[in-house]
């Protein structure tokens, strides 16, 4: 890959015709605003910690464990504040490259929208990315081995992330993520037991790459379908044309252009943005049990749903279980832990242990009054107990146990009700990673965005092509985050502009594209190393 070829054009003084200009300073007062937001999200990320705590009574973290706490979450929120300067410049180059809007404008409204996303995201895909990780490292994930776990697969997806946006490549920090996931998960498998959860969840990492093999695909089909249908539809020479100086375009094209560039954001910060809401939480539940294993907002008034619901789903299991003795509540965990390990769910044996743990998770919630009422003692293992039965549930059927369609539905249910006991993100940690990817967005987006605009068609991006490939990026990036699935901004929209460079007859600079090819085949096993490399390390410090 040559810097040369993909470096920033922008430089002092007047730009080239049809090209904006990125090089205007940042006025003082810009700077001290963006560091008094910086400061600020981070002092209310420590307010609202504390305040959970003390919400629960536990007991104060030591100096060692509060600092670890710390550091993690600022690595955390470090990647969401890399994803924003790295993906959202894509979103945007088309608004910046058709003079839609000043350039820093487009920055600050991108980020706007980007935390507005955050914020009103669902939370599904934050818990997509978690069920990749090996179930051992997530039962222990206040461990050592948890901590590093954390430390290894962030660091590396960070390192990925700037190593591409220096070349200037609009590389996917979702790939990196999940590359750095997987490399943990066979770093693990590797240096320990080399059993079923400690490994990776291949099924669903399968899943995972099936969606972000097909965003590209789709961003290059569907924008150079819908250019040339806009072409049959719209006649309209001054909408195929490239920006002529530094003039606006037309006031409808310009609001068709913002109107995308808005949307895509928006879904940006809704997919994107959740990915590191998983990890938080995960951090969380490992330093504080007692405030974040289970989600103390739900009620007793959702209590009898719940125990309800788990005494049906204990029904179901004891009916697929035979005749024979019950374990009890330790040996139940034992054989579902051990059936995941080996993968081996449908036996009798292994119904039978889920009957017990589904009786004795209604039993303790009934007990307490209510998963907000669980003891700081008693949290962790009513935690894993809950988190047990929703993976062994969801494996299931990939393990060739087959049930009849009204007993699927009431295991529905109940994996439904287990996730909203266990899944949740708090106000105060989307609005950290909102800020966080928010604010990243106003930094150092000049890179991809020359890249998007200027490096991939070898003619300047036309109207049409910008609203094109953006209409394509928010619908794809909408229904991904709808499904929860991870998909990556930057191959959806990158790949969507070359698709209207390809419609239009305009023709393709082939070494940004090859280059952009090369870093997303190489960003997995890169991703991989670096992290399995990293963890390997981090294992024998913690």
């Amino acid at each position: 890959m040559s810097d040369a070829a993909l470096a920033p054009t922008g430089t002092a003084g007047p730009a080239p015709t049809g090209k904006p200009r990125l090089d205007h300073g940042i006025h003082p007062g810009g700077v001290i605003a963006f560091l008094l937001v910086l400061v600020a999200g981070l002092c209310y990320a420590v307010y609202s910690l504390i305040a959970d705590m003390n919400a629960v009574h536990q007991e104060p973290l030591a100096v060692g464990a509060f600092v670890l706490l710390g550091l993690a979450l600022l690595i955390a929120l470090g990647f969401e504040f890399v994803n924003g300067f790295h993906d959202t410049a894509n979103a945007v180059a088309t608004v910046i490259y058709t003079h839609s809007m000043p350039p820093l404008v487009a920055v600050i409204w991108s980020g706007t929208f980007n935390f507005l996303g955050v914020l009103l995201s669902s939370g599904a895909v934050a818990y997509a990315i978690v069920t990749l990780l090996p179930v051992e490292l997530i039962l222990q994930v206040g461990s050592g081995a948890g901590y590093a776990m954390i430390f290894a697969l962030l660091l590396a997806a960070i390192i990925w992330n700037l190593g591409t946006w220096a070349l200037g490549l609009p590389n996917s920090s979702s790939h990196a993520l999940i590359g750095s996931v997987l490399g943990v998960g066979l770093a693990n498998q590797l240096m320990g037991g080399q059993d079923g959860t400690s490994g990776v969840d291949w099924n669903q990492a399968f899943g995972v790459f099936k969606a972000l093999a097909f965003s590209p695909i789709c961003g290059f089909v569907l924008a150079a379908l819908l250019l040339l249908a806009l072409k049959f539809a719209v006649r309209r020479k001054d909408l195929y044309e490239a920006p002529k100086g530094d003039a606006p375009p037309p006031l409808w094209i310009r609001g068709v252009l913002i109107l995308t560039c808005t949307l895509v954001s928006f879904f940006h910060g809704g997919n994107d943005g959740q990915k590191g809401m998983g990890l938080i939480m995960l951090i969380l539940i490992g330093a504080a049990p007692t405030a974040y294993a289970l989600n103390r907002t739900m009620t007793a008034d959702a209590t009898p749903a719940f125990v309800q619901t788990s005494q049906a789903a204990s029904t179901v299991f004891a009916s697929y279980a035979g005749a024979g003795p019950r374990p009890d509540a330790a040996q139940a965990r034992r054989t579902v832990a051990a059936a995941l390990k080996a993968k081996e769910l449908n036996r009798p044996e292994v119904f039978g242990a889920l009957a017990a743990l589904a009786t004795d998770i209604a039993t303790s919630v009934k007990s307490y009054g209510s998963i907000q009422q669980v003891p700081a003692g008693a949290t962790s293992n009513v935690r894993n107990d809950m988190y047990l039965a929703s993976d062994a549930i969801r494996l299931l059927p990939k393990s060739g146990a087959t049930v009849s369609e009204a007993d699927a539905k009431t295991l529905k249910g109940y994996t439904e009700l287990l996730n909203a006991g266990t899944r949740y993100i708090p106000d105060w940690v989307k609005v950290c990673v909102a800020l966080a990817l928010g604010l990243g967005t106003m930094v150092g987006w000049k890179r991809i965005v020359v890249t998007v605009g200027e490096k991939i068609g070898k003619t300047h991006l036309t109207y049409a092509q910008g609203a094109s490939a953006e209409i394509v990026a928010a619908g794809t990036i909408g229904l991904a985050e709808l499904y929860g699935l991870p998909v990556s901004t930057t191959h959806i929209l990158s790949s969507g502009v070359a698709g209207t460079m390809a419609a239009n007859g305009s023709g393709l600079q082939l070494a940004t594209v090859r280059n952009m090819a090369l870093a997303w085949v190489t960003t997995l096993p890169a991703a991989i190393l670096i992290a399995g490399t990293l963890f390997f390390i981090l294992r024998h410090v913690f």
